[in-house]
């Protein structure tokens, strides 16, 4: 399946999710690959089936050959994604002296929480979404408030208008968790809808928190849209990360920027945050966003392509499986209910990515392919799971196909 990837570390014009074969994706030892038994395909977690870009594996050797593996230091990461942001969304003003430099986006989150908010106070969240939100919400000793979206899988703003008013009548500062692109939909909330939610936090006196970790993976046919660049979110906050575009979850690094009405809250930040983030991340995560955009479109194409492939092979193989086509990110929502599976959650589950019921429970057990549990995404996720198609075209047409022979086997059951 693919063959093997060039020593250069995939420097020539060729798709990355092509360049590695099963066998050695095998032999990774992250958590997408071993969490499950070797003849499970695992389309679950964030991760992506690639080679590291070149000028990011070229950035981390150049670093270990120095033996440069101390703490961080400067202000290059946030140039580079001020220079990137420039380039792919004509966003001009990311301040470097708005920023600052966290572990990851989710810590970065809680962070930004603990500088806006108080213990016990809400924090809405548009459901389903990505998991941990609520986990580190309530961590964090906040409340969530779900404001579920729309049969469009769009945010709704009625919904959303209901939300923001329970959370300022629950405590004294109140929040909205943003998530841009939407994760687990693969949506990428346009000009107008943010503008819209600026215009309902100010109204309702929310403070909005953008994770924008997917914003370099908006496919052919959408336009990712900063938060921060919309009239009247000069007062929230985005993180962003290199980390989803380009497979770096293990190289921890994330940036924290302020709207120009939030950087004193931002410059409030616990001198001990700045500690979490590895040097080797800040490394990798520049040098991505400094020179890795030729890899990245490269990337972009190849996943346009798994985009359609996975259409053609659920109208194949798994025809009553209704499917969002994805606008942005490399995840794909498929409702499965049409199956009549059952839907019960797991005895005790903790809510965590790994916890699995209904359809995603199935597939595992009956087909060998490892999704993600629509139960743990909140509220509309029953009955859905989530597939991750950052992977080569021969291995999502393998899962696909066991996918819906799985389907076929058990039809008398389901039905």
């Amino acid at each position: 399946m693919g063959s093997p990837a060039p020593a250069d570390g995939g420097t020539t014009n060729r798709n990355p999710l092509t360049q590695l074969t099963l066998d050695e994706l095998r032999q990774r030892t992250s958590v997408k690959w071993r969490m499950h038994p070797s003849d499970v395909l695992p389309l679950w977690v964030a991760e992506q089936d690639v080679p590291l870009a070149a000028p990011v594996a070229d950035a981390l050797r150049r670093a270990i050959d120095l033996g440069d593996t101390g703490y961080a230091h400067g202000t290059t990461y946030a140039e580079a994604l001020g220079e990137f942001a420039a380039r792919r969304w004509g966003w001009h003003d990311v301040r470097v002296d708005h920023t600052t430099v966290v572990p990851d986006v989710m810590m970065g989150i809680v962070e930004v929480l603990r500088l806006v908010t108080d213990p016990g106070d809400a924090v809405v969240v548009c459901s389903p979404v990505y998991p941990p939100f609520y986990a580190f919400v309530s961590h964090a000793d906040r409340q969530v408030i779900e404001a579920p979206l729309g049969p469009d899988l769009r945010m709704d703003h009625a919904a959303l208008d209901d939300a923001f008013r329970r959370a300022r009548a629950c405590g004294r500062r109140p929040a909205f968790l943003l998530c841009n692109p939407h994760n687990p939909t693969g949506v990428v909330h346009r000009r107008d809808e943010l503008a819209a939610v600026a215009e309902l936090a100010d109204r309702h006196g929310l403070r909005v928190i953008s994770d924008e970790i997917h914003a370099p993976l908006v496919l052919p046919g959408a336009h990712f849209t900063p938060y921060l660049t919309v009239p009247g979110a000069e007062n929230a906050f985005a993180l962003v990360s290199a980390s989803k575009a380009w497979n770096l979850a293990g190289l921890k690094a994330a940036l924290a920027v302020a709207g120009p009405r939030a950087a004193a809250d931002l410059h409030r930040m616990p001198e001990e945050v700045g500690h979490g983030p590895s040097h080797l991340g800040v490394i990798a995560h520049t040098a991505a966003f400094q020179a890795g955009g030729p890899w990245l479109d490269l990337l972009l194409d190849g996943l346009d392509a798994n985009r359609t492939l996975l259409s053609t092979l659920l109208a194949t193989h798994l025809p009553s499986v209704r499917y969002h086509r994805p606008e942005g990110t490399y995840l794909a929502w498929l409702d499965c209910t049409p199956l009549g599976l059952a839907t019960d959650r797991p005895a005790g589950g903790s809510g965590v990515v790994s916890d699995l019921a209904g359809p995603a429970r199935m597939f595992l057990d009956h087909a060998r392919v490892a999704l993600s549990s629509g139960h743990v995404f909140g509220t509309g996720g029953d009955g859905f799971v989530r597939l991750n198609f950052a992977t080569s075209p021969a291995i999502l047409t393998e899962a696909v196909t066991r996918m819906g022979r799985a389907v076929d086997t058990l039809r008398p059951t389901a039905d």
